[in-house]
């Protein structure tokens, strides 16, 4: 006979996931086992300080170091670790460029794997059935929807992160950067386009 959850304590919470969460925090923090002052901290932190100017940081020093670059090509991991952006889910990196001939979008088919240390919370759409199961089948499709129409040259490559395995997306830089601060190159590196959803800002 099939088990009867009906009096398990996860049915008395609501199905919808942000509700859920709401509902958890609401009985945590009346027990008094959370502080919502350093709940929002923490999402303060992963959201604008850790992430993704994190990851911004490190497309512009590879747009304008080419040593950088080709260590981090070679060996991202280690490369971010140097930085200081390691930790739970950034153990293991990869990054891929963005060229004229093929461009790299990233997806978790499985789950919602994602280099928090470089990107700060995942937006959540990147955790929504429908992107996990679009974007291998037609991910110029899913491209599209983002607002990104590529030349039918440019191959696209879709690469599946997994709990071994993260990856960074180095978006091509926008022509007339030339003469930009780092900041001012940072500012044009979205968390998108290190997922390969968006193309890196361009001036003007």
């Amino acid at each position: 006979m099939p088990h009867d959850h009906s009096d398990h304590p996860h049915s008395l919470l609501p199905s919808d996931p942000d509700l859920r969460v709401r509902t958890l925090e609401t009985i945590l923090t009346r027990k008094g086992l959370v502080d919502p002052a350093a709940l929002d901290e923490i999402i303060d932190t992963y959201a604008h300080r850790i992430g993704p100017r994190n990851g911004a940081r490190v497309v512009v020093r590879a747009w304008t170091d080419p040593a950088f670059r080709k260590a981090l090509m070679e060996d991202a991991t280690t490369v971010v670790a140097g930085m200081g952006y390691y930790g739970r889910q950034g153990e293991h990196m990869v990054a891929v460029e963005n060229t004229d001939e093929v461009h790299n979008m990233v997806v978790c088919t499985l789950c919602s794997c994602y280099p928090w240390p470089l990107l700060g919370i995942p937006p959540g759409w990147y955790k929504s059935d429908a992107y996990r199961a679009r974007a291998v089948r037609e991910p110029r499709k899913v491209l599209a929807g983002f607002g990104v129409t590529l030349p039918a040259g440019t191959a696209v490559r879709v690469w599946d992160s997994t709990a071994e395995v993260r990856y960074l997306v180095i978006p091509q830089r926008p022509d007339g950067t030339d003469g930009l601060s780092e900041d001012e190159l940072m500012a044009l590196v979205t968390r998108d386009s290190m997922i390969g959803t968006a193309l890196a800002g361009r001036t003007g």
